[in-house]
């Protein structure tokens, strides 16, 4: 199946979230690449980034499914290019 890298900005405003958050991000781990959090002390929120590697279809699900949560802000962006065309391009 076609993959496409994927980065999923996030905003945790309500430490209650942490919880749900990180169950999602649990039943997704196979997909996620790399993950680096930074609590913001003087904003009272934490910043997460998350790379993801998966199909179109499961990079929404986990996005609407963040999204969902009360207290979580998220952004997603798409790479342009599929995984596998990347990787034809790099061995040519």
């Amino acid at each position: 199946m076609e993959t496409r890298i994927g980065l999923i900005g996030i905003v945790v405003e309500k430490k209650e979230a942490v919880g749900k958050l990180n169950c999602i991000l649990h039943d997704y781990s196979e997909y996620i690449v790399g993950r680096m959090g930074i609590p913001y002390h003087q904003r009272n929120v934490s910043v997460i980034s998350l790379v993801i590697d998966a199909s179109t279809d499961v990079i929404s699900s986990l996005s609407g499914k963040l999204g969902m949560i009360d207290g979580v802000s998220i952004k997603t962006v798409y790479s342009k290019l599929p995984k596998n065309e990347a990787a034809d391009d790099k061995n040519e």
